[in-house]
Parts: structure tokens; C-alpha cells; sequence
């Protein structure tokens, strides 16, 4: 068969939500793809620094930030960050309206204190600590520091999170003609979350950037992922694979379905598709 170059989400892809340390099975399937002579790649809406601990297990290179940061070995193949002027009024727009935000640097990533002030209220009030816990995880795992360190750096992506749907109007209308608003959904306590996106970028987008870098064909490309913001990754790629825990959306849109992160998915689809 022809060398693959195949294009892995993180989070609910390679690794439980999260998490850094992927299931034993995965590593190996990556590690057996690669030595058949497939080139393997990160593809996450996380930023260089946050996806930079999973590089250990052995990676051709990466895809950043939804696609605003590529590399290929050590070569930066491409990088879009927002500009100055972008920046400030996204950070302004969301802090005005009340939304919560975690800014997404190069190598740093940073959220705003009152979110955790909002989630310890809503964990009391519902007697109910679980998504409170799971954030803090998400932080500690992940390297995110207080808002307050915050100095200037530029700015790939902004999640978000907000209380309700009218806090949002504002930042939808200001930045809607530059920027994508990929939700994610609605938790038990409301609050809309989601991602802020360039529309200069997106992972399918870096898909075509790096068979472009390499002279790749489309057709020889695979995508695995598991929620909306690998939609286009998965429309894009030759063969487009949605795990099993992930998105019932993007299983309909998706060209097949594996088995969840948890139960081997990735080794049981790269064993299928003959890459070990």
C-alpha cells in the first residue's frame, strides 16, 4: 500500500479528554505505523505548549491550535497568530460581555480566575463538584496558568465559556466576519462553551497545507477524530474515522467509525486499515 499521512486529534482521539498520557495500545500503533514507513501527525485545537508532553511517544510533527500552528520535523511550516489589532478586541469583546475566557498562546496558555469563582458557585448551588473537579484536572494537566500572568503575547485561539446565549450576541456580531464560534455545548449548569477560531485556519486547511509542504495527495491521507472542531479534518482527508465516544454529528459525516479511545480504538482502526 501507499505511505499514509495521518492527521490524530488528542483529546478523545489519541487520549481520554484532558489527558496527556495515552492508552499503551495507541503509542504502539503509532509506533508500528511509523516504522511501516506511515508518517503520523498531532492534530489538536490545543496549542504547541499544551500538546507538547505527547510529542515524547514519537511524532512527524504537529497541528496546532486548530490549524494556526504547523510543524513538519523542526520546520515551522505555518504560523497565524491574530494580529495586535484582533486581538485586543477579542479579549475586550468577550471580558466586556461577561464571558469567560482561557487565551491561547504559543507556549502558554491562560483563563480567567472568575471562571473557577463561577464554577466553585454553580458546584455548590447544584451540590454537585464534578465539573469543578474536572476543570481543575484540565488545568493542572495542562499547564493553564491565571489570567493575571497574562503578558501580551499573541494569541492563536480563545476558548470560552458563557452563562447563557445572550452574553454572546455582542462578541458574535463584532467578530463574526474574521472568526468561526465552534461550540462544543451546553453543560448541567447552562453555561455555553466553545472555541474562537480564525477562519484564516482550520484543521482541514492544515491538512492541505502539509500535503502541499510534502507533496502528499489528499487521497493518501487519514484523519481520526472525535468532536465538531475535527469536522473539517474529517471531510478533508481521504479517509475520515470518528471514534467511537465521539460526536453522533460527526459520525453520520464521517467515513467510518472505530472503536472508542478506551477500547483500543486507534490500534484495532490502524490494524484494519493494514498501517501495522
Amino acid at each position: 500500500m501507499e505511505h499514509k499521512l495521518i492527521f490524530l486529534d488528542i483529546d478523545g482521539t489519541l487520549t481520554e479528554p484532558g489527558k496527556n498520557e495515552p492508552p499503551a495500545s495507541a503509542v504502539e500503533a503509532v509506533r508500528r505505523a511509523r516504522a511501516n514507513g506511515h508518517r503520523v501527525l498531532l492534530a489538536s485545537g490545543r496549542s504547541y505548549g499544551m500538546l507538547s508532553p505527547l510529542l515524547r511517544y514519537g511524532f512527524d510533527g504537529l497541528v496546532g491550535s486548530a490549524g494556526g500552528y504547523i510543524m513538519y520535523g523542526e520546520e515551522v511550516v505555518y504560523d497565524c497568530p491574530m494580529t495586535p489589532a484582533q486581538q485586543g478586541l477579542v479579549l475586550d469583546v468577550f471580558q466586556r460581555n461577561g464571558v469567560f475566557r482561557t487565551v491561547e498562546g504559543r507556549d502558554n496558555s491562560y483563563t480567567d480566575e472568575a471562571f473557577k469563582d463561577f464554577l466553585r458557585e454553580a458546584a455548590q448551588a447544584e451540590g454537585n463538584s464534578e465539573l469543578l473537579r474536572w476543570r481543575e484536572q484540565i488545568e493542572n494537566e495542562l499547564g493553564i496558568r491565571p489570567m493575571a500572568e497574562y503578558r501580551g503575547e499573541p494569541v492563536y485561539k480563545v476558548g470560552f465559556v458563557s452563562r447563557d446565549a445572550a452574553d454572546l450576541r455582542e462578541p458574535m456580531r463584532v467578530l463574526g466576519d474574521s472568526f468561526d464560534f465552534c461550540i462544543q455545548g451546553t453543560d448541567q449548569f447552562g453555561a455555553i462553551n466553545g472555541e474562537l477560531i480564525n477562519k484564516a485556519f482550520n484543521k482541514g486547511l492544515a491538512v492541505e497545507r502539509l500535503c502541499e509542504y510534502l507533496g502528499v495527495p489528499i487521497d493518501d491521507t487519514i484523519a481520526f477524530g472525535d468532536s465538531m472542531n475535527d469536522l473539517e479534518m474529517i471531510q478533508t482527508a481521504g479517509l475520515g474515522v470518528c471514534m467511537g465516544n465521539g460526536s453522533e454529528a460527526l459520525k453520520k459525516i464521517a467515513d467510518e467509525v472505530c472503536p472508542p479511545v478506551g477500547e483500543d480504538g486507534l490500534y484495532r482502526a490502524f490494524e484494519r486499515h493494514g498501517l501495522i
